[in-house]
């Protein structure tokens, strides 16, 4: 999709013109249920087994865009605008999806392991495989452990952190938790350490390495999920295929700076529904769909 001066450059439109046709575009952009009407998803007719993906765009604070993928084809199935990321928020995509879906569930999930997310897939999937996103862990751990530290603990804590992402082989999972395991009977007790609060404050103590723990946890608790797809190889192992879409969301809404909140959601409104179409005809079928319900 061109900025609005792109377009007037390469389209010869004055940008009034641009701006009253773009306007009304924006006011009445097509929702998730119209596209998926006029273009349907190959996923909701394609025979073959496939792999749920989800994730979510804050845009500001205001709300957040939500994307629900089939990693599998690359193929966007549903997406909306919500005021956050509640398990509600996600229930609600959910349950309009697997209706279009018409029992045509995916065969597994990969996310980054929000609570809402999680709870979601299992009450309108059921127990299908979730794998855990090892790329999210892996950037949350880096965050945690900063490569630049001073004690040996976190530059150690931090290097097996990294192995997480690169593990291929049935046996690669027993060699990290060895490496875990090593760490902790070297370095465990900095996890218990406690600094007694100054007279006179509110609080009384707190551990002294508050990110070393929490690290240690992101690598220690709920870990099943972490290798998933050594059971399944149709599940990859991290998020990307959305990563990539939200950052193409991103470079997007950077080229039309300017837009209220409202609008920024309808231009993507309009852009996933443009990722639906392969063809010039599929595009005038969005066109001619959008003429008969909004333009007046």
């Amino acid at each position: 999709m061109y900025n609005r001066d792109g377009s007037a450059e390469y389209r010869r439109y004055s940008l009034r013109t641009l701006t009253n046709r773009f306007t009304q575009l924006l006011d009445h952009p097509l929702t998730t249920s119209d596209v998926w009407k006029i273009l349907p998803p190959t996923t909701s007719t394609s025979p073959t087994h496939w792999v749920y993906g989800c994730d979510g765009k804050w845009l500001g604070r205001v709300g957040v865009f939500f994307i629900h993928r089939n990693v599998t084809t690359k193929e966007n199935l549903w997406w909306s605008f919500m005021k956050n990321e509640s398990y509600e928020s996600v229930r609600h995509d959910l349950a309009a999806l697997t209706v279009h879906l018409d029992g045509h569930d995916p065969a597994g999930a990969v996310s980054d392991w929000k609570g809402s997310i999680v709870s979601s897939v299992a009450s309108y999937f059921g127990p299908i495989p979730h794998q855990r996103c090892l790329a999210h862990v892996d950037r949350e751990a880096k965050r945690l452990l900063p490569k630049n530290s001073p004690y040996d603990a976190t530059q150690k804590l931090r290097y097996i952190a990294s192995l997480l992402i690169k593990v291929e082989t049935q046996t690669d999972p027993n060699i990290w938790y060895t490496y875990l395991s090593r760490w902790e009977k070297q370095y465990g007790y900095m996890l218990t350490e406690k600094t007694i609060a100054p007279t006179g404050t509110t609080r009384v103590w707190w551990y002294t390495h508050g990110n070393l723990r929490r690290a240690w946890r992101l690598l220690t608790f709920d870990h099943v999920p972490f290798f998933v797809f050594l059971i399944n190889p149709l599940i990859p192992k991290t998020n990307n295929a959305l990563e990539g879409v939200n950052s193409n969301l991103k470079q997007k809404l950077g080229d039309h700076r300017g837009m209220s909140v409202t609008r920024q959601t309808a231009f993507l409104f309009w852009y996933m529904a443009f990722t639906r179409s392969k063809s010039n005809q599929d595009v005038k079928k969005l066109w001619v769909y959008w003429k008969s319900e909004f333009s007046r």
